[in-house]
């Protein structure tokens, strides 16, 4: 690689990670304040299942914290979606008002939107439901740079009503707007750092650490609450987005219980990613724009080309950064889509919905997806790349 083309990788990678920090959160905020916001609700799943969900605060205490060397262990906030029996217990809320006033604070739309407005999100999900009987596999969910996992909700709740054990992963320091056990919301120290004194390499594998260690506290039967009798550990998968999708692949390459994985739109910036995999199944879906086989600046073609099992590359034409997130179905619902974005927020979520459910459907599961052969009418936006 030229010393040209290794700077222009290198600034398109740094500014996807550095766009997940500034893009505004709900698309672009009115010249003057709105009228009041509307109720905001999230898709309802299309499984059999009820939802239930529950929140653990996790400390690896074997791990210093790679942003605060000072804090004891490594602490992760995760949400744990499963399928449920029908009950009458207290709806999810989406997040905190904490959370969500750091959030909008933090994208330029305090004031514009109210905090309680998308804390209150309709989930379609019930806090401590009672689990439904079987056991289940485990997908594991790590959201963008600076984007707390709250943004991955829809999808962690229509894997769950499918017969999926869901954990949506919060690294600490790596958000936002992360509301930690006594009210603590942490500043997003790594916002600050990565692409200053930190590569983004260090980000990746340390979130692979995080999921790895997720996986063996919720797997661990031994461990009062965790959900290990609803997981089937033999069928574990893991998906992420943006920075999220690079751990996807570090965890897959660092830990052989993981036997599939997705990235959404996210670089991969490990050196010589995929290289580790083996025959593991691993899928590839991003905005044409930036992940489409023109663009040469961007580390999936190379990616590609090292993974030698069951493996896809599709991209979304009009499909934007957060295209694979909550985040444009809820603001168009508050009239603040983003007008450089062509594709509508309901057809990003149905092809995030459709393709993510197929691809673990089929390698966790074992249920044929036709979907996953090639290019469809029901989804003409989606190219497939070297098929």
């Amino acid at each position: 690689m030229t010393d040209r083309a290794s700077t222009s990788r290198r600034t398109v990678l740094t500014a996807l990670l550095a766009g997940a920090v500034s893009v505004p959160l709900l698309g672009a905020a009115p010249a003057s304040s709105a009228p009041a916001a509307p109720a905001l609700e999230l898709p309802s799943p299309t499984g059999p299942h009820p939802v239930g969900r529950r929140t653990l605060h996790l400390v690896d205490r074997h791990r210093d914290d790679p942003w605060v060397p000072t804090a004891r262990g490594r602490e992760l906030m995760v949400s744990v979606s499963y399928p449920a029996r029908p009950s009458g217990g207290a709806p999810a809320r989406y997040m905190t008002e904490s959370e969500a006033q750091r959030l909008l604070e933090a994208k330029g739309l305090a004031g514009v939107v109210p905090a309680a407005t998308v804390a209150g999100t309709m989930t379609h999900t019930q806090v401590d439901a009672p689990p439904a009987p079987g056991r289940f596999p485990l997908v594991l969910l790590s959201p963008g740079f600076s984007m707390p996992r709250t943004t991955l909700t829809a999808l962690a709740a229509e894997l769950a009503a499918r017969g999926y054990v869901v954990a949506a992963v919060d690294h600490a320091y790596e958000s936002v707007g992360t509301q930690f056990p006594g009210g603590r919301v942490p500043p997003c120290v790594a916002c600050d750092r990565v692409g200053v004194d930190v590569d983004e390499a260090a980000v990746v594998r340390g979130r692979a650490a995080d999921l790895s260690f997720v996986i063996d506290r919720l797997t661990d039967r031994r461990r009062a609450g965790a959900p290990a009798r609803l997981i089937d550990p033999g069928r574990i998968g893991v998906a992420g987005h943006s920075i999220g999708g690079a751990a996807a692949m570090a965890t897959m390459e660092a830990d052989r219980r993981v036997r599939a994985g997705v990235n959404l739109d996210g670089g991969f910036f490990v050196p010589d990613a995929g290289h580790r995999i083996g025959g593991r199944p691993f899928m590839m879906v991003g905005a044409e724009a930036v992940h489409g086989p023109g663009n040469t600046a961007n580390d999936w073609a190379a990616t590609y080309d090292r993974l030698h099992g069951w493996k896809r590359w599709l991209t979304v034409s009009g499909a934007g950064h957060f295209s694979f997130t909550d985040i444009p179905w809820l603001a168009e619902q508050l009239g603040l889509p983003d007008p450089e974005v062509p594709l509508s927020g309901e057809r990003g979520w149905y092809i995030t919905r459709d393709y993510v459910r197929a691809f673990f459907d089929l390698h966790l599961r074992g249920i044929s997806q036709p979907l996953l052969h090639g290019p469809t009418s029901s989804h003409p936006e989606v190219g497939f790349q070297r098929p």
